[in-house]
Order: C-alpha cells, then structure tokens, then sequence
C-alpha cells in the first residue's frame, strides 16, 4: 500500500537541473576564474593541482558526510596558499566558476510544469540537495520563478551536512512540518540518494533514470528505490491530487 505522502522533496543536480557540455562557455569560466585570481603560473599546472585538492577534499567530505561552506572550500582546502583575506570575499563567485567550467547547467524541459502542477495538486515541496554553492540553487529558483512553489531549500553548503546523512531529510521534514513517512524523496542517485532516504524513514523514494549519475555510481543493490522514473513529470502519474 502506497504511503500518504504530503510532502516532496527533490534533488537539484541532475535530477532537476542536467549539465549541457558546452566548451566555449567552460573555456570563459576558466578563464575568468584566473583573471580574478590574477593567476601567473601555467594554467595547465594551476588547474591540475587545483583538482587533485578538489577530488582530496570531495572524498573526505564523502567520508565524513560534513560540507564545507564557500569560504571554508577556497580558503583552507582548496586555495590554501593564497590569503585568506584575498580568497574569503571572492568564495561565491569562484564556486560559480569552477562549476561553469564543467559545462552549462539548465532545467529538464519540464521541470517548472511539474513543480507547479504538484503544488496545485496539493503537495508540499521542498529541495535536498548536496552542493558546494550557496547561491546557484537559490538563482536558477529565482530566474525561473518557482522559489514561490518551495517551503523549503536545503543545502548541504549552508547546512554543513551532507546526504545520504539523515540528519538532512530529517531537518527538511522538520521545515515542512512532516513526518519523514509522510515525505518522499526524487533524486539521481541510485546509492546516497536511496540509501538517506531509507534511512531517514521517508515513506517512499524515487530515482530517476539518470546515465551520467550510474556511470560514476552504479546501484549497489543493498537499496533500492520504490519508483523508478525516466522524466520529472513522470512524478504526475504517482502522485494524484491531495485536495
């Protein structure tokens, strides 16, 4: 028997949100990234010490399930031989850049129809997302004109906590006013994603099918998602009107 569900919380990065290879716009990321930066030696070498940081401090934030916040990310772990004073004020808009250099990130099609269609269906919306920025997430809802549709937004950067962590579905529902079996949950991820919200006591969770997300994390078996869908608005056909 399906759970009665009342709230839904979704995953932002390829759940929501894909990135669209786009070489000249990466190009002009990295490119303003030195300039503020004022970067003189290679950028070749620069960039590449700059990753192995970058995959050291992921998969200690993997390990530990504790984000750190933009200013931490570029002062201490990432750019630590630059002045704090220096790096601290320019955090937000490096993050912006590091992240434009892996190419554009836009809405499935029919994200925004979805999102609207599920609050007039009564449900409660919120987002859950693990993210080094802090403002990415919050602009897109902005430029898109759906931050009204959300109760809340979770981000792992501003929280500190990272999925599959209870703790973070857990705060959500707090938020919403739910009880986590009355919640679900969408993401991408066919491991961390099922694996929180299991843990968590969400009433249901919902993978989409997302290739890119498999090819780096196949699912482990041990979880599995109690739906499976291809589109976002596949979620219209689960979830029937509340009112």
């Amino acid at each position: 028997m399906k759970p009665d569900i009342e709230a839904i919380f979704l995953d932002v990065g390829n759940t929501l949100r894909i990135v669209l290879k786009d070489p000249e716009f990466s190009e002009a990321a990295k490119q303003q990234f030195l300039e503020l930066l004022d970067v003189k030696e290679d950028p070749e070498v620069f960039f590449e010490k700059l990753e192995t940081r970058w995959k050291a401090h992921r998969k200690r934030c993997k390990q530990t399930l504790i984000e750190a916040s933009e200013r931490e990310l570029w002062s201490v772990h990432l750019l630590p031989d630059y002045p704090k004073e220096t790096i601290e004020p320019l955090a937000g808009k490096l993050t912006r850049l590091w992240r434009d250099k892996d190419g554009r990130r836009v809405p499935r099609s029919d994200v925004k129809d979805t999102i609207i269609e599920l609050d007039r269906r009564g449900y409660k919306l919120g987002i859950i997302a693990n993210t080094i920025t802090e403002t990415e997430i919050p602009d897109w809802m902005e430029t898109d004109q759906v931050t009204k549709y959300f109760g809340t937004v979770i981000l792992s950067s501003k929280v500190r906590v990272r999925k599959p962590n209870p703790e973070i579905y857990w705060m959500a529902a707090r938020e919403l006013g739910v009880e986590p079996a009355k919640c679900v949950y969408v993401g991408d991820n066919p491991v961390r994603d099922v694996e929180g919200t299991h843990t968590a006591g969400y009433g249901m969770m919902i993978l989409i099918n997302e290739p890119a997300t498999l090819e780096k994390e196949p699912p482990t078996g041990e979880f599995k998602p109690d739906y499976t869908i291809e589109e976002i608005s596949d979620l219209l056909d689960i979830f029937p009107s509340r009112k």
